[in-house]
């Protein structure tokens, strides 16, 4: 076992702790409650580095988290795929239409990826790793990675889903000092990386989450069939606008609700002039969905 998940495990003991002794005894409504609670107490401790508002203020970050995932949310195959193959259909079109490094917010990104140093004919943004895959076909990881991609390429945003259970504090954006810890996978071993200093990562209390901003993800908090709460983070440049972003999150979200009716989440918007953050909102079920390393390709 490697520090990060160390790390990660001795938080989680003390956050199942807690959850257990704040849920019990509690009826289905307080329940849903608390832990909408929890999910907004998380993000309300999500931060941006000013060096990142400094590198691109035209910056948001929409983040999303939900509980309430089960095996079903997990298990409808058909859905999901219909929604996969939505977007591929959509991203073969984009690239019939002309190049990829082209399309506007993948360009955006390929200048935010050279502010800090990488080199996005080599490290590509999410995104553009996805469009650029769609004519072989989009990857087909888990259920729940399958549908934030799919919704990644319709709208044309990078899309991180990640397990919250696993993280250890909250969520920040930073400029990385180089000492971090990153887990990942080389030649289909555990091993330890560092980013280089500058660089553009997601961390928490234990180490890097996803490397040059939304190139890689970690290996500790990487969504499994097992995820029961998830964090999903949306990056946004212009010229994508906060309406465009709102509609991600809300198609988002709705595919969700329809693979897990009982789902709870909370929402909050990073960036746009706060980098501390500028909005927050909570929503039940019931609610209203629209209110460089090895393998450079990878998607978030």
């Amino acid at each position: 076992m490697n520090r990060q998940d160390e790390c990660a495990d001795q938080h989680a003991d003390q956050h199942a702790d807690q959850h257990t002794d704040q849920h019990a005894d509690r009826s289905p409504d307080q329940d849903s409650d608390q832990r909408r609670a929890e999910l907004e107490g998380f993000l309300a401790a999500c931060r941006l580095d000013p060096a990142v508002h400094r590198l691109r203020p035209d910056y948001r970050a929409m983040l999303v988290a939900v509980d309430g995932l089960t095996p079903a949310a997990q298990s409808d195959g058909a859905a999901v795929e219909a929604l996969v193959r939505r977007a591929e259909h959509h991203a073969r079109d984009l690239v019939a239409a002309g190049s990829v490094a082209e399309r506007p917010h993948v360009a955006a990104w390929r200048e935010a990826f050279r502010a800090f140093g990488a080199k996005p004919q080599r490290t590509r943004s999410s995104i553009e790793a996805l469009l650029r895959r769609a004519e072989a076909g989009l990857p087909r990881v888990t259920a729940l990675t399958d549908l934030y991609n799919a919704i990644s390429v319709l709208h044309e945003v990078p899309i991180g889903g990640e397990d919250l259970a696993r993280y250890a504090g909250p969520a920040r954006l930073v400029a990385a000092t180089g000492d971090e810890v990153f887990d990942t996978l080389a030649s289909g071993e555990a091993v330890e990386e560092h980013p280089r200093a500058g660089e553009i990562v997601w961390r928490d209390d234990c180490g890097v989450t996803c490397r040059r901003w939304n190139w890689r993800q970690g290996r500790r908090t990487a969504l499994t069939e097992e995820t029961d709460a998830a964090l999903f983070i949306l990056d946004a440049l212009e010229p994508m606008t906060d309406a465009q972003l709102d509609a991600a999150v809300a198609e988002l979200l709705e595919a969700l609700r329809a693979a897990a009716p009982g789902l709870v989440s909370a929402t909050r918007r990073l960036g746009a002039g706060d980098p501390a953050g500028d909005t927050a909102r909570g929503a039940a079920d019931d609610a209203s969905a629209g209110g460089a390393a090895a393998g450079e390709e990878d998607e978030r």
